[in-house]
């Protein structure tokens, strides 16, 4: 939606001369007979009848208010909608929003200070009034309002889920992982990553990439800093979201991440070197893949955990090289089916030769070991085998650099700014490593 300027009059000084004076006393009354439904400028009165004093003959405000979107008694308006604006010549701006008992709606300015977006979607079918007040230098505050009223409940409504749930502790490697029950066409989805916001404290720079038109990720230009806080946001509720769908509702995830646990294999030597907060704690001998099965070299993160599972291949494979073997620890790090986990079968040759099929070969002690310390989204990194991981297989979203990365932005990127605690827009497990229930909007 498009809607018009809501034009504030701003009227110069009354000048000398009796009849210039009627003459422009008369223009300016009726130019705010035609505009006061929806703007208006300089100080204020109790009196309705009572002129305001720079109306008496003061100076104007040196500010001006102008509300862009929604126009004013503009119907049918998405329940999303922000407050656009533009102010001139301002040192303060502030943006109020209120539903037709008077009651004030939270919310807060975008950062470029051209719009104003709730906390979260409004009521349907509810009458809004808009005032944004901007004041300059001169200390006299020119007001802009606009009265508008939000559509009907649409009938077509796109979930929006996050495969993380509330409270869940996971690995610095962990993406922000979001995903909508229809696709979004590409035209709206920078209006939707617009309203998807991370907080993370301590603050980092991120981003969010788009895998698919029904998925969404974002990760920091580094790896999560550990025992740091984030909070992610999406105000899809009431977004228009194409073809007329809109979004259900909004969405908000709050989680913690971890201690820095990253593991690295190195295929020259067969070891796997754990590093905790920076500190080697831990080299153990693997088996990776053999020739005919190699593993993928690549950064991947820990996806799904399993105390004991069993891997067959039996009808992918056939009979003469299919498998159906019971697992302990594993440590899912791919679709494709490549694992951490314990291979007892393999414990005399771990550290000397690879004869897996792709996985990380360690034995039953190192397995439990690294089982019981690992959290979903740590990251782990494999060099130097005869197979390159494919981005897609799996959470791969470190496996690219941070320039690849920012290309799957609906937005332009921006280098973020550091301060103590960083909201980025569109452009931030439990201990056994099962997912628990994500929120679902």
């Amino acid at each position: 939606m498009r809607a018009s300027q809501d034009e504030l009059i701003r009227p110069g000084v009354a000048r000398r001369g009796g009849r210039r004076r009627m003459v422009v006393a008369a223009v300016l009354a009726a130019a705010m007979a035609l505009t006061s439904a929806c703007t208006s400028g300089g100080g204020s009165s109790k009196d309705g009848d009572k002129p305001s004093s720079w109306q008496s003959g003061e100076d104007a405000p040196k500010a001006s208010a102008t509300i862009t979107e929604p126009k004013a008694d503009a119907k049918d308006v998405p329940a999303a909608t922000a407050i656009s604006f533009t102010a001139e010549q301002a040192q303060e701006t502030t943006v109020e929003l209120k539903d037709s008992a008077g009651k004030p709606v939270q919310g807060k300015l975008a950062a470029d200070g051209k719009s104003w977006l709730p906390a979260g979607a409004l009521e349907y079918g509810q009458t809004y009034t808009a005032t944004v007040t901007a004041t300059g230098d001169d200390g006299k505050p020119a007001t802009a309002t606009s009265s508008f009223t939000t559509m009907a409940k649409p009938a077509k409504q796109i979930r929006v889920s996050s495969f993380l749930g509330d409270n869940q502790v996971v690995g610095v490697g962990m993406p922000l992982i979001v995903k909508f029950s229809r696709a979004i066409p590409q035209d709206y989805r920078d209006d939707m990553q617009r309203r998807m916001t991370v907080t993370a404290t301590s603050a980092q720079e991120g981003i969010w990439h788009w895998i698919s038109p029904t998925e969404v990720h974002y990760r920091p230009k580094e790896f999560w800093k550990a025992n740091s806080t984030v909070t992610y946001r999406v105000q899809a509720g009431g977004l228009p979201l194409g073809d007329g769908w809109y979004g259900r509702s909004d969405l908000t995830v709050d989680i913690k991440i971890g201690p820095s646990f990253v593991m690295t294999v190195e295929n020259r030597t067969k070891r796997m070197t754990v590093t905790k907060d920076g500190k080697v704690i831990r080299t153990i001998p693997v088996s990776l893949g053999k020739k005919s099965t190699p593993s993928s070299s690549g950064t991947m993160v820990v996806i799904e955990k399993k105390r004991h599972t069993v891997f067959d291949t039996m009808e992918e494979l056939g009979p003469v090289d299919g498998y159906r073997t019971e697992i302990d620890y594993a440590q899912r790090l791919t679709w494709g089916g490549e694992f951490i986990h314990a291979a007892p079968w393999s414990e005399g040759v771990q550290g000397r030769t690879n004869v897996s099929h792709g996985c990380v070969n360690v034995s039953m002690k190192e397995g439990a070991w690294l089982f019981s310390n690992t959290r979903i989204g740590d990251p782990i990194t494999v060099k130097g085998t005869e197979r390159k991981l494919q981005n897609g297989n799996g959470w791969t979203d470190w496996n690219m650099s941070w320039d690849e990365y920012v290309k799957g932005s609906a937005l332009p990127y921006e280098p973020a700014a550091q301060p103590d605690e960083e909201t980025s827009p569109s452009a931030d497990p439990d201990t056994t490593g099962e997912p628990t229930t994500a929120p679902t909007a």
